[in-house]
């Protein structure tokens, strides 16, 4: 017969254990505040030492249950280390970055976006039509059309490209390139960070399995909705010239027409390796967007959600587009702040709420707008397709100690965060867009602007209308889209979405928009689309026209391109992500003007360092790309680099976590002091609930009087037995000391071959043979003699420390 007893070092087990009343709000079935206690449990060692509990059997020092999950399942979800995947880094505003968060078992996607500059590698609707004979087509084209070999098909890398080359289909819509491989089913909760990113959410919430949680801001929804209706508006035009796509597999996408493919337009396909072929989709239906708005859970700035009791979530404004947030999640042991694209200065969105987002233990930083060229805007761009070219901005390293010294209230050192500077150049440069506009006007051209930023817009509409004055200009303003009139009239409605001077506006009665106005005075018009009757009977021209899309593939730009592409005296202002040149490829001779302009889309190089001194975290998740840019060294936080699609483990912060003990259960406690240290500990059995992300311990049943241990021991079963936890290090003299004392002989030997933890052995030879095997993590009783094992384990009792 073999009876077995475990003992283990009392650093191994509750290290800490001190009651102090808790000042908590009540919660739903939880106690109130005043029969509280908060009882701080230390959890270092326990994720060590799983492996020995498993084979003692340890019960631990609390049961029960977290919602379905027991006690011991939630303690080691809480010591599984933080997990981190950037999907995708994006490709600047329109694409922002898409990242997925792997905490207290839950999995949190952050933004679910799609590349709409893919969809330049398709031809226009009109095209075909607009062709005239002067389109230059290069031989080898021809060539491709009446040969049937793959290796004539290929066109150099170096040729320029042409319509034709285009793909004539019903485009389908590039997602990231790893969304397709994740089961949506494990996905737990979604956070939406701006418009842009809640663009490609519809292809998720259409799969029968998505069950997650989704929140963004109200306005974020609204103007993201207005967005996707918009873009599946767009798309029908495509759908009226080729028919509905292919449900499966579209022809383009097979290897023998990619191919054919020139390399430009392949390497946008397939990415690295064939990676991205599995991301190609077709877009969803209005129905599609209805049903995902729906699972949509709309929060307001600084609003707290709480889900599945575990997670703390806010949203503080960016500073980036009207909505626009970053995140903070505050669960049990680790707080994260979610740091997108920001803007600490805004002419139109509520500025950047940074102070909000102090005191975290993790800062994710996403801002990867600085990876982008910054575009010097200058008279000098202006050429027949003669577009600007890129001119990277390198500030110089500032040293930003002085700021703290002798600064307690640290005023200057968030003036250097905060500066008029941003605000100033942005205004700059659409100061100037505004004059080339006139420029072109007074030459008797049209200007289009393709512009995707709603604030950029917005912000457009009222200078060019006060420069249209100045110069006596009486040229009307067109606004076509399928969602303007919805679109103005919400920006005119959410004074809490907008910085302080759009505000005040609203408090001195006037609008919070120019475009208000001009809609009033007949200089603004809005249609939703270039055939609309009342939209040919107001139209004259030169003309200002704001119409999507921005990839100039989709919607009312691409008819006005065509009208207006030969005409030299005509302006067309872009945005930087476009690649002009195949942007631009179906439109081939282009005569007019085109304006490439650059717009502030996150937070500056050297704003990154004194923005982490205010915000001091411990850990920062820091994109590898932009490690050589930033060269920074802070004693203050330790810096985690990642890159895409690989999975980082991020550290600990805490070793510990704080438990709200019921009253009742702790006036129920009785403490027993440690025989070798200055220090009580007591056992309880209670029930573990988790509710607003706080754990709560409250009374399940009647606790183990220890003081009754010793006698519910003799009647005791032998499973009974194995809930009397005790722990410490046996000396194996005093062992045989003590039961000398009971007329047990033996003597002690030691093994030498374990290194530094030896063990001991206690061999019985009187009155019975028997073994004690006694390591630092456990003893072993090894006797025939049942009554034998009995008087030693409760002479081992009588040594140790046990409740």
């Amino acid at each position: 017969m073999q009876n077995g007893w475990w003992g283990r070092n009392k650093e191994h087990m509750l290290n800490e254990a001190k009651p102090r009343v808790a000042n908590r709000r009540n919660q739903a079935g939880i106690p109130s505040p005043a029969n509280h206690l908060l009882l701080k449990i230390s959890l270092v060692e326990v994720l060590n030492q799983k492996e020995e509990t498993s084979k003692t059997q340890n019960r631990g020092f609390s049961e029960g249950t977290c919602g379905s999950g027991s006690a011991t399942t939630l303690i080691l979800c809480l010591l599984v280390p933080m997990k981190f995947t950037c999907l995708s880094k994006g490709k600047g505003y329109h694409y922002p970055p898409c990242q997925m968060i792997n905490m207290c078992g839950l999995r949190i996607l952050l933004d679910c976006p799609i590349d709409l500059s893919a969809l330049t590698i398709f031809s226009t609707v009109l095209a075909n039509s607009h062709q005239t004979p002067n389109v230059k087509t290069s031989n080898s084209f021809i060539q491709n059309s009446v040969s049937n070999s793959g290796d004539q098909k290929r066109r150099r890398v170096n040729e320029a490209l042409e319509a034709d080359n285009l793909i004539k289909a019903v485009p389908w819509y590039k997602t990231v390139n790893t969304m397709h491989l994740l089961d949506t089913s494990f996905i737990d909760v979604i956070l939406i960070s701006s418009p842009m990113g809640i663009l490609g959410l519809p292809f998720l919430t259409r799969n029968k399995n998505f069950s997650a949680k989704i929140y963004a801001t109200e306005a974020t929804a609204r103007i993201g909705q207005l967005m996707m209706e918009d873009l599946v508006a767009m798309h029908m035009e495509y759908r009226q010239l080729y028919g509905y796509e292919e449900d499966r597999f579209p022809h383009w996408l097979k290897w023998e027409e990619l191919e054919t493919l020139p390399s430009e337009l392949r390497e946008t396909i397939m990415g690295v390796d064939g990676a991205d072929l599995g991301s190609w989709q077709p877009l969803y239906s209005v129905t599609d967007v209805k049903d995902c708005i729906q699972k949509v859970q709309s929060v307001r700035f600084a609003e707290e959600v709480c889900f599945n009791g575990t997670l703390i979530i806010k949203a503080f404004s960016s500073g980036l587009e009207i909505g626009s947030s970053n995140w903070t999640i505050h669960g049990p042991r680790r707080n994260i702040t979610c740091l997108s694209s920001s803007i600490f200065e805004s002419a139109h969105a509520m500025n950047f709420d940074y102070s909000s987002l102090q005191g975290n233990d993790l800062i994710l930083f996403s801002d990867f707008s600085l990876l982008h060229d910054e575009v010097d805007v200058s008279k000098d761009s202006f050429a027949p397709l003669n577009y600007m070219e890129s001119e990277v901005n390198h500030p110089t390293a500032c040293s930003f100690s002085a700021l703290r010294n002798n600064d307690n209230d640290g005023e200057n050192f968030i003036k250097s965060l905060v500066g008029a500077e941003e605000y100033s150049e942005e205004m700059d440069k659409l100061s100037f867009i505004c004059s080339c506009a006139i420029d072109s006007v007074r030459e008797g051209g049209s200007v289009l602007v393709p512009i995707g930023r709603l604030g950029i817009v917005l912000q457009l509409l009222e200078q060019l209308s006060q420069s249209l004055e100045s110069a006596n200009l009486n040229v009307p303003i067109f606004l076509i889209s399928s969602v303007a009139e919805e679109l103005l009239a919400f920006t005119n409605i959410v004074p809490e979405w907008l910085c302080e001077l759009r505000q005040q506006k609203l408090y001195a009665g006037d609008a919070l928009f120019g475009h208000v106005e001009l809609i009033k005075e007949k200089k603004l018009h809005l249609f939703p689309a270039v055939h609309s009757p009342n939209f040919l009977k107001l139209w004259q021209e030169p003309c200002i026209v704001f119409s999507p899309h921005w990839s100039l593939r989709l919607g009312p730009v691409v008819h006005l391109l065509h009208r207006w592409c030969r005409d030299q005296h005509c302006l067309l202002i872009l945005e930087q992500e476009v690649d002009t040149a195949l942007a631009l490829s179906p439109f081939k001779p282009v005569a007019m003007k085109v304006l490439q302009c650059s717009f502030l889309s996150g937070m500056k190089m050297q704003k990154i360092k004194p923005l982490l001194e205010i915000l001091r975290p411990k850990f920062v998740l820091f994109p590898e790309d932009l490690k050589q840019n930033l060269a920074m060294k802070m004693t203050s936080c330790s810096f985690i680099h990642y890159s895409e699609n690989e999975i980082v483990r991020v550290p600990t912060v805490r070793g510990d976590f704080e438990v709200d003990l019921a009253a009742d259960l702790a006036f129920q406690l009785q403490p027993r002091r440690m025989k070798q240290e200055n220090m009580a500990i007591a056992r309880l059995k209670g029930q573990l609930l988790v509710s607003h992300g706080k754990y709560f311990l409250v009374s399940r049943r009647q606790l183990i009087d220890s003081s009754q241990s010793r006698m519910l021991m003799q009647y005791s079963t032998r499973e009974e037995k194995r809930t009397l936890l005790q722990w410490g290090l046996l000396d194996p003299n005093l062992v045989l000391l003590v039961l000398q004392e009971k007329g047990i002989s033996g003597l002690v030997d030691e093994d030498r071959s374990g290194g530094e933890h030896n063990a001991y052995f206690v061999h019985i030879y009187e009155p019975k043979n028997g073994l004690i095997e006694i390591t630092p993590t456990q003893t072993v009783i090894s006797t025939a003699d049942e009554t034998l094992a009995s008087t030693i384990f409760e002479a081992i009792n009588n040594i140790l420390d046990g409740i």
